[in-house]
């Protein structure tokens, strides 16, 4: 059976002036599709496999294509937005027609050269449109392990739980508030570690390295910080959480400890009003 919206091969079962009519290897001629005489391989014969993706034309017939799309049925990708309309948003996918992204669809305001991650899915009309509503394609069965570094998408935030992450475009994380240091909002990429993998496989996820790595990080920018502001900072142990995570984008516990390894390397000292530089 010729499958909409996936890469697969398909028997050619006889050639035409507007190129090759395709069909399931070992299938019958009543469900083919046609690949288009420019994209047909020279030397091309019946009884020849082909990989191609099938997907429908700007009339609804079915088409096959030697492209390669930047997405297909199952998977998630970034695409760019390259127009608008009253039906919604038409991303490029890499092929000659443009990807439906319908208004139903768009989680949020959707503009024109702005880029968003979206999954594939066959509609009503039995045609391939794009969705923001991605939570439901993301897997459960990632093969990340604790502490590693990742790469993902944060695709929705709630302020009272954290942000949802798409790992790798493909698996469910999420940023938990406590962990969430610095202004975010839904398209950013992020590089996160495997804070836990938890049982039901959904993994939760941290934007700071283990406290042993992270502390060098965490030195590096209270020194950056002292050196933009003539060598002086009105913080130290006294200071609120709140504060600290506002200026500095990491909890008062990792302030303290980057604090004390600058002291230990003799490059700042405390003060009644902060910290200084030596």
């Amino acid at each position: 059976m010729i499958e909409l919206g996936r890469m697969q091969e398909l028997e050619i079962s006889r050639l035409t002036k507007f190129g090759a009519f395709l069909i399931t290897p070992g299938g019958s001629a009543r469900q083919e599709v046609l690949l288009p005489g420019q994209q047909v391989p020279e030397k091309a014969d019946l009884g020849d496999l082909i990989e191609v993706f099938v997907y429908k034309d700007s009339e609804d017939r079915l088409i096959a294509t030697t492209k390669m799309p930047k997405l297909t049925l199952g998977e998630l990708a970034v695409l760019e937005v390259v127009d608008t309309s009253r039906v919604g948003a038409f991303l490029d996918w890499g092929l000659e027609k443009d990807l439906l992204l319908p208004f139903k669809e768009q989680s949020r305001e959707v503009r024109k050269n702005e880029k968003y991650l979206v999954g594939l899915y066959i509609d009503k009309s039995d045609r391939l449109c794009a969705t923001m509503d991605i939570s439901r394609m993301l897997l459960d069965d990632s093969p990340y392990k604790e502490n590693e570094m990742v790469s993902g998408t944060i695709y929705r935030i709630n302020k009272d739980i954290g942000a949802y992450v798409a790992v790798a475009n493909k698996y469910n994380g999420l940023i938990f508030n406590k962990e969430l240091y610095g202004t975010y909002k839904v398209g950013d990429q992020v590089e996160v570690r495997i804070k836990k993998v938890r049982e039901d496989g959904k993994l939760e996820l941290s934007l700071r390295k283990q406290a042993h790595h992270q502390i060098e990080d965490d030195a590096q920018v209270i020194f950056d910080k002292l050196r933009e502001n003539h060598g002086k900072l009105p913080y130290n142990d006294k200071s609120q959480p709140e504060e600290i995570s506002k200026v500095f984008h990491m909890s008062k516990a990792a302030f303290k400890r980057a604090v004390g390894k600058l002291l230990k390397e003799r490059k700042i000292a405390i003060t009644d009003e902060g910290i200084e530089m030596v």
